[in-house]
């Protein structure tokens, strides 16, 4: 028994997992504990911290192979991601890009324990996640990036679609990997949509067998060091890939074209739909859809949306994502934006919410604009947020809801890095996976300042639940730590805003509102000329640099120091 548990993968800590995975003796941690780097956000809140912050990073060799290890250790805060363990996790691939670039060849490997953004640094979280995204993407140009889930926890919330970004993804059966929590579904949308006491349907919906089977993960292994080796091993030796499963826009369109949204959706279906959909081209161009609201008022985003594009046609394939093509100044742009429709197939994205179709769509339409604009003047992207969450439900989950925003965001951050300018405009609502896949991507971010303006990774209730406080206790606490608030004040303070609007009337905007959006646009799409194409801007602005990612920061000039 004991020999066996020496060779679980799943029962080692996060910094034994990645020693063992390296050839014995080549093992060197970057920022170990001894660094004296801890999260200062905890403290305050009552919380001991961790001198590692829950994350080791560590380089070494496997088969001669040069490896960038990095290990989330769940037994700390659920292997939440805050700022101190997300810059390290982002810090530490950014160097490995610089090193892939200067013709050395290192390899990521990414070992998943988490439950996703630590709730007690929220936002801090959320751009944590969005800049590993943008470093994994920017990666694959060079190196397969390579993710393991071997069990405990799995790989959740903003993580899971870090996992989905990944080149390889290799799960053992205990391994769970999947947007959001059944807990959180559960509460979210009641017992009768997912019971997360139900063990059996968790491991059919989530586990590592259905998502290597309907296509989800590519290597399913026995839960040994040794068989994680060698798929490690053998996903170098395919060398970078082309088109990773965040890239697979036809596909996946397919795939869910195929589902019956009237029937009882199982497992067993979703590994034939996925068979099928081999080879599958999704060519299906629907009517555009007309504009108008099913029932109710237009939500904000849609407003703006209309406002932005006065006169330019909606070639949007599906309701709940719109698209234009119209101008800023003398730049042609497109508009895209996710706004609700009371007609969706699938219901749990019926107001507003992210869901599997909006992910894949706005993925098409942005690849459209990459492929379309190759050989001449790029065009600018702006991504129009109203987004209250991503869609929670059984059918999201079973389908891979992660791999959906996974796409979106690759989609984004790909057309950053070919030289479109992203532009998000935030009039509404910036909550959760939702802003991650539509937004947190872009260039530049300007918002409205406005009660209605709100960023976080959790409505209130799920947040205070999850982290075991009253509603009145978590605003206590963002009175002591700004990255836990809701409002777009604090946001800013953070650094990552490049404009916030004020005096706009985000309900209602006059004439004049609307004139200064598109100057504010133009001014945003002339700064990032000639600039770099990451999101390094949001860790020199003055916010970020005066304290608002003063950790981010250090963790960042730490590690380049003890890198070789």
């Amino acid at each position: 028994m004991l020999d066996t548990l020496k060779n679980s993968f799943t029962e080692c800590g996060g910094r034994e997992r990645a020693r063992l995975l390296l050839t014995p003796n080549t093992f060197r941690e970057l920022l170990d504990p001894f660094s004296g780097i801890e999260s200062p956000h905890l403290e305050p809140q009552g919380i001991v911290p961790q001198s590692d912050d829950g994350v080791i990073i560590a380089r070494g060799e496997l088969n001669n192979h040069s490896l960038l290890v990095i290990s989330i250790e769940g037994k700390f805060q659920g292997g939440g991601i805050g700022e101190v363990s997300g810059a390290k996790i982002a810090g530490a691939l950014e160097l490995a890009l610089e090193e892939n670039k200067s013709g050395n060849s290192l390899y990521p490997v990414l070992i998943f324990d988490t439950g996703g953004v630590r709730l007690q640094e929220a936002n801090y979280g959320l751009l944590s996640i969005a800049e590993i995204g943008a470093a994994i993407v920017a990666l694959r140009e060079y190196v397969p990036v390579i993710g393991i889930i071997p069990g405990k926890i799995g790989a959740f919330g903003g993580m899971s679609i870090t996992a989905g970004l990944c080149s390889k993804i290799i799960m053992t059966r205990e391994a769970r990997l999947g947007l959001n929590g059944p807990e959180v579904i559960e509460q979210e949308a009641g017992i009768e949509e997912f019971d997360s006491m139900d063990r059996q349907l968790i491991w059919n919906t989530i586990g590592g067998k259905q998502r290597e089977a309907a296509g989800f993960a590519d290597y399913l292994v026995e839960d040994d060091i040794k068989s994680i080796q060698q798929s490690i091993i053998q996903a170098i030796s395919l060398g970078k890939d082309d088109t990773p499963k965040s890239a697979q826009v036809d596909r996946y369109l397919s795939f869910l074209e195929a589902v019956n949204t009237t029937e009882t959706l199982t497992p067993e279906n979703a590994r034939q739909l996925w068979n099928q959909s081999e080879g599958a081209i999704q060519k299906l161009k629907v009517p555009c859809y007309d504009e108008s609201p099913v029932h109710g008022q237009l939500s904000r985003g849609h407003k703006w949306f209309k406002q932005l594009t006065a006169g330019a046609e909606n070639i949007g394939e599906i309701p709940s994502v719109l698209c234009a093509d119209s101008v800023i100044g003398n730049r042609a742009a497109r508009f895209l934006a996710i706004v609700p429709d009371e007609t969706s197939r699938f219901p749990r994205a019926r107001s507003g919410e992210f869901g599997i179709e909006q992910g894949w769509m706005l993925a098409k339409h942005i690849r459209e604009v990459i492929e379309e604009d190759r050989f001449k003047e790029k065009r600018a992207i702006i991504a129009v947020v109203d987004v209250p969450s991503q869609a929670y439900g059984y059918r999201e989950e079973l389908l891979g809801i992660h791999q959906a925003c996974a796409a979106a965001v690759d989609a984004y951050a790909t057309a950053r890095l070919a030289g479109h300018p992203v532009i998000a405009f935030i009039p509404g609502k910036a909550i959760s996976g939702a802003f991650l896949s539509h937004g947190l991507q872009a260039n530049r971010l300007i918002a409205l300042d406005d009660e209605g303006v709100n960023v976080h990774v959790m409505s209130k209730q799920s947040a205070a639940r999850i982290t075991m406080r009253t509603i009145e206790e978590l605003e206590e606490a963002t009175k002591k730590v700004p990255a836990m608030a809701y409002d777009i004040r604090s946001f800013e303070k953070l650094g990552a805003l490049h404009s916030l609007l004020d005096g706009v009337n985000a309900d209602e905007p006059a004439e004049e509102d609307i004139l200064r959006v598109f100057s504010k646009l133009t001014e945003a799409i002339e700064d990032i000329e000639n600039k770099q194409r990451d999101l390094s801007s949001r860790l020199t602005s003055a916010f970020a640099r005066q304290g608002g990612r003063e950790a981010s920061i250090l963790v960042r000039e730490k590690l380049a120091e003890q890198w070789n």
